[in-house]
């Protein structure tokens, strides 16, 4: 035991006392405490140099902000110059479309409506142009025959509704054709 004792009385004196802990306390406090007031110092500095030069930096900010909006509506304004001409072009395209459309429909219709017309008995514009060329050539051919000299009758192009109007004087003008008749005023004439 007695070899405890000694070892023991080693170890007490190779352990620090506590008046040396108490200084290395009071040291790594008056060190925590330094670097605490220089940790604010920084930060009053950083605060203060934030209020001189913020402005400056506002300013500076505000114009590199004009720059970059400058340089963006510049590009913009080229990319709205092509986006606009790819948008007209299309706009002609299927104005184009539709017009062809459209007339092909108005084709189609009026073929429909003339077939319409044919199958009721209705003559067409060329039906009535040929009854129309038909009706003066008998006229002429008539005035030729009866003496009196034949004069020309502009062709009138008749409405659909006229068709029994101009059939009527081809029917007068056969019966004429037909065989003389004498009339009063030619009988009166024949005997003077």
């Amino acid at each position: 035991m007695a070899k405890f004792k000694k070892a023991a009385k080693k170890k007490t004196a190779a352990s620090p006392s506590s008046a040396d802990m108490q200084a290395q306390a009071e040291k790594l406090s008056k060190t925590l405490s330094e670097s605490a007031q220089q940790i604010w110092l920084a930060g009053v500095g950083a605060f203060g140099r934030a209020q001189a030069e913020g402005t400056k930096l506002f300013e500076g900010l505000v114009k590199e902000g004009l720059n970059l909006e400058q340089t963006a509506r510049k590009f913009a304004g080229a990319r709205t110059h092509v986006v606009r001409d790819v948008v007209e072009n299309r706009v002609d395209q299927a104005r184009e479309r539709a017009t062809d459309t459209w007339d092909r429909l108005e084709k189609v219709f009026e073929d429909r409506v003339q077939r319409a017309l044919t199958k009721l008995g209705v003559p067409g514009r060329d039906d009535l142009t040929d009854l129309s060329k038909r009706v003066e050539t008998l006229t002429a051919e008539l005035r030729r025959q009866g003496g009196a000299p034949a004069r020309k009758v502009p062709a009138r192009k008749a409405p659909a509704s006229k068709k029994t109007a101009k059939a009527a004087p081809a029917k007068k003008a056969t019966k004429k054709a037909a065989g003389p008749r004498t009339t009063p005023r030619k009988k009166a004439a024949r005997k003077a």
